[in-house]
């Protein structure tokens, strides 16, 4: 299902309070989408309650004031028809619900179309990590979505493999994600800080850890951060983010991944599956990444998916000097 509004699906311990705090309900309110639709969402919220606390004090009020009492004869009473309470209990909710349907689709219309001049970001969702391209900025893979506060970004995206879906509750906004195709959507983060990106559409065994972060800050860091693009990149942070820990563990422990150890292998000689031996070196690493079948070492699945394309050289760099830090 492609949702862009996701009125009813915030699964957070926080919520929405008039200030934009969080309380039992939704998380804390950081985009203007938020702000719309949770005044929808409240509306909803109280109506049902009105309504259901009426229906069923009414039925609990006549229970007990028609119920049959021992001792007393038992009469019935003919029911007539009331052409009256009939047309106010039809119309009365059925003006109420197709208010509401203008009203939120007026929401999601206006969630729909990007405004003019927002900042453009191109989103590549796959097994199991989130990339940022910037591309007036030239930055190219980056692991977090940094934008700047109180202006409208358009998200591109698009799949490298299967389905996934794009949710940042506090923003209230949610995408699927698909491969072959872009989907789009946008938002406008009104509050500093970071905010956390799920995937909601569940796409193998490493969905639990597909997860990103949403760095809202000035329009003055963001241009500098955009002018230094996007910063040196960092191998742990982008190990993390690539979701390398699916396969691989940071310690000598296997730990039952499907991917050998890497904690001390670098410089160490290895037996591959075809019975040849190599050294783990830079170049091994670096085929690794971008070719992960060519050369398997002996006693493991060649499940590993190729990030050729998917890394920049020196975010390639970056993770073979985590590796060499490894002990």
């Amino acid at each position: 299902m492609m949702t862009i509004y996701p009125l009813l699906t915030a699964t957070s311990s926080a919520g929405t309070s008039p200030a934009g705090k969080g309380t039992i309900w939704l998380p804390e309110q950081a985009s203007t989408a938020a702000e719309r639709g949770d005044v929808l969402f409240y509306f909803i919220y109280y109506l049902s309650a009105f309504f259901f606390l009426l229906v069923v004090g009414l039925t609990v009020a006549f229970v007990l004031k028609y119920r049959r009492r021992r001792g007393q004869p038992v009469t019935v009473t003919p029911i007539e028809g009331s052409r009256r309470l009939e047309i106010a209990w039809s119309v009365v909710p059925a003006a109420i619900l197709v208010g509401i349907f203008f009203w939120s689709f007026s929401d999601y219309i206006t969630l729909s179309v990007p405004p003019a001049g927002a900042l453009e970001v191109r989103v590549l969702a796959q097994k199991w990590s989130w990339s940022f391209d910037y591309p007036k900025h030239g930055i190219v893979g980056a692991t977090e979505l940094v934008v700047p506060q109180g202006r409208p970004v358009k998200l591109t995206m698009s799949a490298a493999e299967v389905i996934h879906s794009f949710y940042v509750p506090a923003f209230r906004i949610k995408k699927d994600v698909l491969p072959n195709r872009y989907t789009v959507t946008w938002f406008e983060a009104t509050k500093l800080g970071s905010y956390d990106i799920f995937c909601t559409e569940y796409c193998g065994s490493g969905h639990s850890q597909m997860h990103a972060l949403v760095k809202v800050v000035s329009t003055a860091d963001f241009e500098q951060w955009a002018q230094t693009g996007g910063g040196p990149p960092d191998g742990k942070k982008l190990f993390v983010a690539k979701a390398c820990a699916t396969c691989h563990s940071v310690t000598t422990d296997r730990m039952g991944l499907p991917g050998p150890p890497l904690a001390g292998r670098f410089g160490q000689t290895e037996t591959l599956s075809d019975g040849a031996t190599l050294t783990i070196d830079d170049n091994y690493v670096r085929e690794s990444i971008v070719a992960p079948m060519a050369k398997v070492v002996k006693g493991y699945t060649p499940v590993m998916p190729t990030f050729a394309g998917l890394l920049t050289d020196p975010q390639i760099n970056a993770l073979i000097d985590y590796i060499k830090t490894l002990k």
